[in-house]
């Protein structure tokens, strides 16, 4: 159950996974580096190696695969092999699912600071060295990220996040910031696990957007630390589960879902305000995908964002953006229709059979 917060007034606290305080006597490092798989060895071994190149020793530092019953690909025999004993491998009895896997790893958390660094994204060097002088300045936070590089399949570096302040430092007017739209990519932050044990896990309502409710949440209660430093990187490919998501409209719906969680326990007197902002924005961004993809022929994708955007806000703007793409569905078809490649049999008889 989510605990209350002095500086918030909740009119209604939605139930969030339970995570237990680890018990009295049990060995605590600093930090524990979590990485949750299934069915993906490709990148792997670079996840793992980011992190040996600044392991500062067992002591420190648990380092641990958490598979969830992967049916491709011998995950546990390339953690042996690039770990040499020094990484820990632990198999779910049963196949958990995407988020009950996060939620696994945090629980088998046994520092600290939980980082949950997922099987194709990587760290830079000095990662858990900056982000940890970060955290020894201010005892209060719970939570602190840093500044990422978004990378192609090859690890290309293709675009950077959004730079949220120049010097290392907490963040002001974070909880609206982060709130209206997601700034946080999973290799770039850590937490607190006694904040995962106040907040509980992630949300299942919010599904493929989990990620950005959780980084909300934590705002609500907390002083978050950034580090303006690139320092992790979150990889971008079409074998991607967003990549699907985003064919089917999901991303939109499932981000709208995330923003309703979020409404029930931001302060009230931001809570509208701010939800419609998120949702107006991320309506625009459905609408500007569903214009993307009838450029390139993908109807069924383009449709289902449009739909999803509509759901998603009815402001007025948004609305007339609708109306444009709808005009331009319709001017698309008929071009289609009427520029047909003529078929074999048409060809037949337009050369006299």
């Amino acid at each position: 159950m989510l605990k209350t917060s002095p500086k918030l007034t909740i009119h209604e606290i939605p139930e969030f996974p339970l995570i237990s305080p680890l018990q009295e006597g049990t060995a605590r490092p600093f930090w524990s580096v979590m990485i949750p798989t299934y069915n993906g060895t490709k990148y792997l071994a670079q996840t793992l190696k980011s992190v040996l190149q600044q392991d500062p020793g067992a002591d420190w530092m648990q380092i641990e695969v958490v598979d969830d019953c992967s049916t491709a690909g011998d995950i546990e025999a390339l953690v042996q092999e690039i770990g040499q004993g020094r990484v820990l491998f632990y198999r779910n009895p049963q196949n958990l699912g995407l988020l009950k896997n996060w939620d696994a790893c945090i629980r088998r958390a046994r520092g600290h600071w939980v980082h949950l660094l997922h099987q194709d994204d990587f760290v830079l060097p000095e990662f858990y060295e900056h982000l940890q002088a970060g955290i020894e300045q201010e005892p209060s936070i719970g939570a602190a990220f840093c500044r990422n590089v978004y990378v192609d399949e090859d690890s290309h570096w293709q675009s950077l996040a959004t730079l949220e302040r120049k010097i290392p430092g907490v963040l002001t007017d974070w909880l609206e910031r982060i709130s209206i739209t997601q700034r946080v990519q999973f290799p770039a932050i850590v937490v607190k696990r006694s904040t995962y044990e106040t907040l509980g896990g992630f949300c299942p309502q919010a599904r493929s957007a989990a990620d950005w409710e959780m980084w909300k949440r934590i705002a609500a209660y907390y002083p978050v630390w950034y580090e303006p430093a690139l320092l992790a990187c979150f990889r971008l490919h079409s074998q991607s589960t967003s990549s699907g998501l985003i064919q089917r409209g999901e991303n939109i719906a499932d981000t709208r879902l995330a923003i309703e969680v979020t409404q029930t326990y931001l302060p009230p007197a931001i809570a509208d305000r701010v939800s419609s902002q998120a949702k107006q924005g991320y309506a625009f961004q459905a609408l500007t995908t569903a214009r993307q993809m009838l450029s390139q022929d993908e109807w069924r994708g383009a449709m289902n964002q449009f739909r999803e955007g509509l759901r998603c806000s009815s402001s007025l703007t948004v609305l007339k953006s609708g109306i444009f793409i709808l005009l331009l569905m319709g001017h698309k078809w008929l071009w289609t229709r009427h520029h047909r490649p003529s078929t074999p049999t048409d060809l037949s008889c337009s050369r006299g059979g």
